[in-house]
């Protein structure tokens, strides 16, 4: 809901830092070290060290924002956009898996709630973005992106504030869990309303 927002500051900062990264570093290598890094959280979450399993996860979507920056700089390729979103998608249910791994009677019913609503937006999202490639609809509100952005309530600045918020009150998970995942199913609900809208 607030991607557009937030990319006004993060994809200048992003595209400064991007600057200093040698050429021979790839998008796409930052996107796999970013995605490795991230993965390391699992475990941590598992054993309930849940303060540096945060650091990893803020350490995995710096590394989202640069891989875009450095792609930008070094020019979009559909590869490129097809591993991003690929790693980013096994991430956030990476992450829940930990929740529940963590403490799977208390955090396993509404870990999988999570996962069952990420899979809600997930195909949303990317049913829409091959739609719209084979329709020819294009749009640069996000940035300039490998494929269409369709937004929603529950995108990834929310799933990002989400996260922090789940790492500081673990105890909390199951609450946040549900909020969060009836968020996804409304942003579902959103981008069924925008598919009719504009594929019709």
């Amino acid at each position: 809901m607030v991607d557009r927002w937030a990319n006004t500051f993060v994809h200048p900062t992003m595209e400064d830092i991007a600057a200093h990264v040698p050429r021979k570093i790839s998008a796409n290598s930052i996107t796999f070290a970013g995605f490795a890094i991230g993965l390391l959280a699992v475990p941590l979450l598992w054993i309930e060290l849940y303060t540096m399993a945060l650091a990893l996860i803020l350490v995995n979507r710096f590394f989202d924002g640069l891989d875009g920056a450095v792609a930008r700089r070094n020019g979009i390729t559909s590869f490129g956009g097809y591993l991003d979103i690929t790693c980013d998608f096994i991430f956030y249910s990476a992450v829940i898996l930990g929740f529940a791994l963590a403490d799977p009677e208390k955090n396993g019913l509404t870990a999988s709630f999570l996962i069952f609503s990420f899979i809600g937006t997930g195909s949303s999202f990317l049913a829409f973005a091959v739609a719209a490639e084979k329709h020819g609809i294009s749009s640069e509100a996000h940035g300039q992106k490998a494929f269409y952005y369709l937004g929603g309530l529950a995108e990834g600045t929310e799933t990002i504030l989400f996260y922090i918020i789940i790492c500081l009150f673990p105890e909390h998970f199951p609450t946040f869990a549900v909020i969060f995942g009836s968020i996804c199913w409304l942003t579902v609900v959103g981008r069924f309303g925008s598919a009719y809208s504009l594929l019709r």
